[in-house]
């Protein structure tokens, strides 16, 4: 996760956050059987949350760092020739650079929408639009806050490595010797 985020988000931030997330999962599961109930049928969700958690960022992460990095950690495939002499380095680009703002207040205010609209206003559309339904209303808005933040964090380290390995974009929020997401 260094090759994605800034040191301090990637070696203290988002492993603070799997240790309350798993922390949390107790308090927050709503299954009225009680534990020992695994199968598809009665957990889409968690094993599916499950499933993109260890497959996609375990197990993703571990086979592009030995499978597909070469020289300076640019993306390989394992057929390709690299000569280890020589490190071409990526030019990695910000978000806003790439959308053509070049502007740096600019750049801090689109990164700032883009960031707090996928925290809190994905999770917020989502809670509008399918609040009536069962499962929503017996998880209620403080459940379903802290699983959709936790859910969307997840999902956005796999979003920013999607776009890192795509597009060579380093940050989507840039804020000067302060931030940068």
């Amino acid at each position: 996760m260094l090759v994605y985020f800034d040191p301090w988000i990637a070696g203290v931030l988002l492993p603070s956050l799997i240790i309350v997330g798993l922390m949390v999962i107790p308090y927050i599961d709503i299954n009225p059987r009680g534990n020992g109930y695994y199968t598809w049928s009665e957990r889409k969700f968690a094993i599916a949350t499950f499933l993109v958690g260890f497959l996609g960022m375990w197990v993703g992460m571990i086979t592009i760092g030995v499978f597909f990095r070469g020289p300076g950690w640019n993306l390989f495939m394992p057929w390709d020739y690299w000569d280890p002499h020589k490190v071409v380095p990526l030019t990695n680009i910000d978000l806003p650079y790439f959308l053509g703002i070049r502007s740096e207040m600019g750049a801090m205010l689109l990164g700032a929408i883009l960031v707090v609209g996928w925290l809190v206003g994905v999770p917020g559309a989502v809670w509008q639009w399918k609040k009536d339904r069962p499962f929503f209303k017996s998880l209620g808005l403080a459940r379903y806050g802290i699983v959709a933040t936790l859910f969307m964090i997840m999902s956005g380290v796999l979003v920013k490595m999607i776009l890192r390995l795509s597009f060579n974009i380093k940050y989507v929020l840039v804020i000067p010797n302060i931030l940068n997401i």
